[in-house]
């Protein structure tokens, strides 16, 4: 593995999800596709979260701090005590901007990292620091495709009475 790759993913991956977040107002934002599902608001103010409580701080301690556990995290949890959808879409990704920003200066500031040093997750087992980077840039692939579908099913929503069939299946 080659964490220059990955790391240089994260960076990517964040320019990737603000250009398919770009120019959503915050009157769009809140609208979810289906019960169930997460608004786009919902989805960016996840990233930032994540982004601060979860992979930086996990791949930190599983570095640093070996044998210590990880700190508890509650994404769906979040949703309603982050008080997410009182927040701004704009606000929220010039944070999680900010963020990414951080955490690519940490990454790539580490000496010598030992990407193989891990951590006994109680649910997955052994979770490599390497593992985690790469969960990471696949983080932001999940979400990306996420917002693609948030875009596509708002499409089908406004759309009518024309449709869009002409452009293929999704």
């Amino acid at each position: 593995m080659d964490p220059q790759v990955l790391i240089d993913r994260l960076e990517a991956g964040a320019a990737a999800l603000a250009g398919a977040i770009a120019g959503v107002p915050d009157t769009e934002a809140t609208w979810c596709p289906e019960p169930g599902r997460w608004s786009l608001l919902e989805i960016a103010c996840h990233l930032l979260d994540e982004e601060r409580l979860d992979f930086r701080t996990r791949l930190d301690y599983t570095l640093h701090r070996p044998g210590e556990p990880w700190p508890a995290i509650d994404p769906v949890g979040w949703v309603e005590a982050h008080r997410y959808a009182e927040r701004s879409l704009a606000e929220t990704m010039a944070a999680f901007a900010a963020e990414r920003r951080r955490s690519l200066a940490w990454l790539r500031g580490l000496s010598d990292p030992d990407w193989e040093a891990a951590y006994h997750h109680p649910k997955f087992g052994p979770i490599r620091a390497g593992d985690l980077l790469a969960s990471w840039c696949a983080h932001d692939l999940l979400h990306l495709r996420q917002v693609a579908h948030w875009h596509w099913r708002r499409l089908q929503d406004q759309a009518p009475p024309f449709g869009t069939g002409y452009a293929g299946q999704w």
